[in-house]
């Protein structure tokens, strides 16, 4: 499943969420943003992803690797892998 550029689908009430959306703004790397809360099927995306289980935040990667509520290291390392930062 590749994307054009960074799937992040998240909440705003989700501390996870929201420490990793802050990560990738302070890096400057092009993302779109899907909110599940005001999009359900966004919620049923994330369900097929996570089999069966809603797990925030998901972020889909251009080379359609998926990693599900990373750590700020895990992201950075994935980011830096895939020449994004």
């Amino acid at each position: 499943m590749k994307t054009e550029k960074l799937v992040v689908y998240g909440a705003p009430w989700c501390g996870d969420c929201v420490r990793a959306k802050h990560i990738l703004n302070k890096n400057s790397v092009p993302h779109t943003w899907i909110d599940i809360s005001e999009d359900e099927e966004a919620v049923a995306k994330v369900k097929d992803i996570n089999e069966g289980r809603q797990i925030i935040p998901t972020l889909i990667f251009p080379d359609g690797s998926v990693l599900v509520e990373p750590s700020n290291s895990e992201l950075l390392k994935k980011l830096d892998a895939l020449s994004m930062i």
